[in-house]
């Protein structure tokens, strides 16, 4: 069967199809045109080389050494020692399939054609995207300012026959790589090294992933949400529609659609229609507000990725023979600032998670247990399972300082003001770890609590959660080892599995999940 095709440079790239080339759903190809395109672009440089036309980066060196010319006969080795020189990174390797990420959105920029590569070089990064030999890449050494530079110089080591690959699940030395599959390390042209590591494509990898993880540990918490209001018997009335037609936030007013029709037809929500309860504490009330909130940041991070990842970010840009301009293109701020953002909404979904954790646990909530557990005292029930979210929540507000704030200068004074958004990517993805198992400790909890409603019912989406979170963790009559139960709710949340169960169950009993709002809010 063959796969979908993506034209690198021609096309416009997605978050959701940039995940299919790097898990090998999509394969990325250049068109003729591009070819074409980035041909004539390559062309344009070599006759600046020829011509003696001063450009930054062609035959000059680079940062504070720009006023350095570069004799015709060194413009090659220049760009050799760019990569090396550059090739500082420390720390443990990043993700490969972030490493894979930032090779995908690299091509896709160089292949537009205003940054002067070869197709060659091209041809041989997509050549190892496409055999899935991904480049070791160390996750520290950037600040986001001239680009990613140290990760990408590695990144691109291999093109040259130097440092490590995954290959088979195992880091092996490039050049043994290349013996292996009959290949030469590349000789790179004139500019062809400055457009492979100024970029911001390191950045961009991760903060892809955390959009992805995001939306999931999103969609999981509207879910976990609704189930935990039944649990404790909050109102509805939170969540009409005309409320919040009167605030219209469109993270509000999905959250609330999205309860609506998860609770819809529950019989545990009629069976307290006409209580006496005036309002709801507001882990249960504001979960439209909230959640929707977080939402809205969401949102925003996914609109800038998309002008991101189908962006030019090399520096200088070269036009034509006459046109090349060096600019900024490849500082991070436009990437950081909406990262630290997505950071800050990440904690607070699960700080409102944490609040609905402790609050299911108190005698007054009508119907539940203290610590969600009979015969308490000879048992602790779910205490301690708490104090870990807590724990959890505590350690992401601590992690919410932006990385953006801060600013050190480097290259001699030369990049004088830089984005630490390679630092607030990684941060970023350190929090959303803490947000998933938070919210499988509120699932684990939401889940016993649902189960004191019976023998009433909830609505078929509700119901179905709940019997797959049973077939994986049983209702808790005393005291075990919970930390096997938490694990086992994160997995759950990690593998996407409910939110599969709502798709199924909606599609065999015709309930309509899709409307725009779900379009807005999709990674495609």
């Amino acid at each position: 069967m063959m796969k979908t095709q993506f034209k690198y440079g021609d096309e416009q790239l997605s978050i959701g199809i940039a995940l299919e080339i790097a898990r090998d759903k999509t394969e990325g190809v250049l068109a003729e045109s591009v070819i074409a395109k980035v041909r004539r672009n390559h062309d344009v440089v070599e006759q600046i080389i020829s011509k003696d036309h001063e450009v930054y980066g062609v035959n000059t060196g680079f940062g504070p050494l720009c006023t350095t010319l570069i004799s015709d006969a060194d413009t090659r080795k220049l760009q050799y020692n760019l990569l090396v020189s550059h090739s500082v990174g420390v720390g443990e390797p990043i993700d490969p399939e972030i490493a894979k990420l930032m090779m995908i959105f690299k091509v896709h920029a160089l292949a537009q054609g205003y940054s002067g590569i070869a197709v060659e070089t091209l041809d041989r990064i997509i050549w190892y995207i496409n055999h899935n030999i991904i480049p070791v890449v160390p996750s520290q050494g950037s600040v986001g300012a001239s680009g990613d530079l140290a990760p990408l110089a590695h990144l691109f080591l291999p093109l040259i026959g130097h440092g490590k690959v995954w290959f088979n699940n195992e880091q092996k030395h490039a050049a043994e790589v290349l013996m292996y599959f009959n290949l030469k390390p590349l000789e790179l042209g004139p500019k062809e090294g400055l457009a492979l590591i100024n970029g911001t494509q390191f950045m961009l990898a991760h903060a892809v992933l955390l959009a992805e993880r995001f939306q999931n540990c999103l969609d999981n918490a509207d879910v976990i949400a609704a189930m935990n209001l039944e649990a404790m018997l909050g109102s509805v009335k939170s969540f009409d529609n005309e409320l919040h037609k009167l605030r219209p936030y469109s993270g509000s007013i999905y959250v609330a659609e999205r309860i609506r029709i998860l609770l819809q037809n529950s019989e545990i929500v009629e069976s307290h229609a006409n209580c006496h309860r005036v309002q709801d504490p507001y882990s249960l009330r504001c979960i439209p507000q909230v959640h929707g909130a977080s939402r809205n940041a969401w949102l925003h991070l996914k609109e800038t990725l998309l002008v991101e990842m189908n962006s030019v970010t090399d520096n200088p840009i070269i036009f034509n023979e006459h046109k090349t301009i060096t600019g900024g293109h490849f500082h991070g701020q436009p990437i950081a600032m909406p990262i630290d953002y997505a950071a800050l909404a990440a904690a607070e979904l699960g700080n409102i998670a944490d609040r609905r954790i402790f609050l299911s646990m108190m005698e007054s909530v009508p119907g539940l247990p203290k610590l969600l557990m009979e015969h308490t005292g000879l048992n602790s029930g779910f205490m301690i399972s708490q104090y870990t979210s807590a724990a959890l929540v505590s350690e992401n507000k601590t992690l919410c300082f932006p990385a953006s704030a801060d600013s050190i200068p480097t290259s001699l004074g030369q990049e004088d003001h830089v984005s630490m958004g390679a630092v607030g990517a990684r941060k970023a993805l350190r929090i959303i770890d803490n947000l998933e198992k938070i919210l499988g400790i509120e699932l684990l909890t939401a889940s016993q609590g649902f189960e004191f409603r019976k023998p009433l019912k909830s609505g078929v989406l509700m119901d179905a959660c709940h019997d797959m979170v049973r077939s994986n963790i049983e209702f808790a009559t005393e005291d075990r080892i919970f930390a096997y139960d938490i694990e086992k709710a994160i997995d759950l949340i990690r593998s996407k599995q409910l939110i599969e169960v709502i798709r199924q169950m909606a599609e065999k009993h015709q309930i309509n999940i899709k409307n725009e709002s779900h379009e807005i809010f999709g990674i495609y």
